[in-house]
């Protein structure tokens, strides 16, 4: 009985460990701010880079630098009220 709630322990200390590291992993990614659409719209370049690796990785599409170099490529290419 001892044996199994070793094992229990180890599992559970484990899910912790790893619940932890993900969580400031998270925290992380998220604190850099995203650039804004005006400073996409002056560097197309980047804009495209960043829209394309955004297309590549569908997880990252709902973050700001990519709705942001989206609407600067958007403005640059169609123009505004267009």
């Amino acid at each position: 009985m001892k044996k199994n709630s070793l094992i229990l322990g180890f599992i559970i200390a484990t899910l912790a460990v790893t619940a932890i590291a993900e969580t400031n992993n998270n925290k992380e990614s998220e604190s850099k701010p995203a650039k804004s659409v005006a400073w996409y719209t002056a560097n197309v370049k980047e804009a495209r880079a960043k829209n394309k690796e955004c297309y590549d990785n569908k997880e990252l599409t709902t973050t700001g630098d990519c709705k942001n170099s989206l609407h600067a490529l958007q403005l640059v290419y169609v123009g505004v009220g267009n």
